[in-house]
């Protein structure tokens, strides 16, 4: 873990797995032996408004993330994660399941990030469970728990992330979600 410690927003629409995101990442930090404190913030999470989770590990007292101070923004939803993008620090990494790429094309969008050092990694989520998983979309946060370990971002460890989803997936879903996975660290490196 780099310096003090790492923070995260993981942003998206309700039902899209945010919540089962965090606990896997707690999991891991857990099992390092790391302090994590983390809020989630709802609108309406249940009709498909927008989720955000403040995640820190590390020696942090306050659950939420400051403007600026995000290690990384993992956005499930494209739209959630360019609006959230202000809480990325300088250099931070943006992890997104881009479904319009035509978006990135913006000017002003390309020159933030670029002014900002950040570090993108998009990938076409929706398509590729339609491709691979017959359009079953309760897979996106494997997906890009999968993508986020291929980018190799602190706190996403391969085998620690394989580990954690053994533990904490249901059952019926495990083979599911370890090919998920695989598809997700395919799509980073690409």
């Amino acid at each position: 873990m780099s310096g003090s410690g790492m923070q995260y927003i993981i942003v998206g629409i309700g039902g899209q797995g945010i919540l089962f995101t965090s606990r896997v990442l707690g999991k891991i930090a857990i099992d390092k032996g790391f302090p994590v404190v983390g809020s989630e913030v709802h609108g309406m999470a249940q009709r498909g408004g927008s989720v955000i989770s403040h995640f820190k590990v590390g020696g942090y007292s306050g659950p939420l993330v400051s403007e600026g101070q995000a290690d990384v923004v993992m956005a499930f939803d494209q739209k959630e994660g360019i609006r959230n993008l202000a809480f990325l620090k300088e250099g931070g990494t943006f992890l997104v399941n881009a479904d319009d790429e035509s978006a990135f094309e913006n000017d002003h969008l390309k020159k933030y990030l670029a002014r900002r050092k950040i570090e993108t990694c998009r990938f076409a989520g929706f398509r590729i469970l339609d491709e691979h998983m017959g359009g079953k979309y309760l897979f996106l946060n494997v997906l890009i728990l999968g993508a986020a370990s291929g980018m190799k971002i602190e706190g996403f460890e391969e085998d620690r992330v394989a580990a954690a989803l053994k533990e904490l997936a249901p059952p019926k879903h495990l083979e599911a979600n370890l090919k998920v996975f695989e598809l997700g660290l395919k799509a980073a490196r690409a």
